[in-house]
């Protein structure tokens, strides 16, 4: 019992001087991802609606909270990004309403935050990984790159899709 109470007396110290910290997740590893942040059109590359996406910072500015809905308004997802502390880098899970979901990591180089998944074997048997790429343009729009890599090597795109910031109202 006293192991208990000794191991509840630690983790509600933890987790109250995580409260009265100003802001904990405010430091530039968790603004890398920031220039996503905002309510977007998305066209396909060749120009055609793709849906729309809304981004926002939640959990006081600790999570990317991701949704989406296609064009057609039939295919949504959400996903929860976040950069972990113990690992250094930026996580990322995606679920969908089929089902579907989609683990990432990585981290921000350059204009780009660069994600990727871990190997994964197909049906055809091989082993592929899942990359994304979000670059900052300087325009202010956002290309989002989701390659799938057999051996390091791209062999198909998954979406290719262009981010417009809706004008605020």
């Amino acid at each position: 019992m006293g192991r208990i109470l000794l191991l509840s007396a630690l983790l509600f110290g933890l987790l109250a001087g995580a409260q009265t910290e100003k802001c904990p997740c405010c430091t530039d590893n968790h603004k890398a991802f920031d220039f996503w942040i905002g309510t977007w059109k998305v066209t396909n590359a060749d120009g055609t609606a793709a849906g729309e996406n809304i981004i926002e910072k939640v959990q006081d500015s600790c999570i990317l909270k991701e949704n989406w809905t296609s064009a057609a308004g039939n295919f949504t997802g959400t996903s929860t990004n976040f950069y972990n502390l113990i690992t250094k880098q930026w996580e990322q899970l995606w679920i969908d309403n089929s089902g579907r979901h989609l683990k990432l990591k990585g981290n921000r180089k350059g204009a780009s935050m660069i994600m990727a998944s871990d190997k994964f074997i197909h049906t055809d048997g091989n082993e592929y990984v899942n990359r994304i790429t979000w670059t900052a343009n300087e325009d202010g729009t956002v290309r989002q790159l989701w390659e799938v890599l057999k051996d390091e090597e791209v062999v198909n795109v998954a979406f290719n899709g262009l981010y417009k910031k809706v004008a605020s109202k």
